[in-house]
């Protein structure tokens, strides 16, 4: 039975997303294994707009504070067993603090 295997790959570091990226990547090339991605997807912003000065007097000044958090996107085509073991050496990567990883399987019918 056919089934997808899902990686969504989300973190504050693109570099670090990037690396854990193609290491999936050299993985799938090595076992022969259909790989679709990364693929890019858009990058979130999330703006913190905080006050310079602590009291009221004054005018009115702001600090725009950013955190960016980028996403990549792996789909792999998974058919037989020795796919289910380069599934194995990928669940085995070690993966920064700062990358999470969200595996998820749907079968194709």
């Amino acid at each position: 039975m056919a089934a997808v295997t899902i990686i969504k790959l989300t973190g504050e570091n693109h570099r670090d997303i990037d690396a854990v990226a193609t290491q999936i990547k050299t993985i799938c090339d090595n076992g022969g294994i259909s790989l679709r991605g990364p693929i890019p997807l858009p990058t979130r912003r999330l703006v913190v707009p905080v006050r310079k000065a602590p009291d009221g007097e004054g005018s009115e000044t702001y600090d725009h504070w950013e955190m960016r958090i980028h996403k990549r996107l792996l789909e792999m085509d998974i058919t037989s067993g020795k796919d289910e073991s380069a599934l194995r050496q990928v669940a085995r990567i070690p993966i920064p603090d700062t990358v999470s990883i969200e595996l998820s399987m749907r079968s194709m019918n």
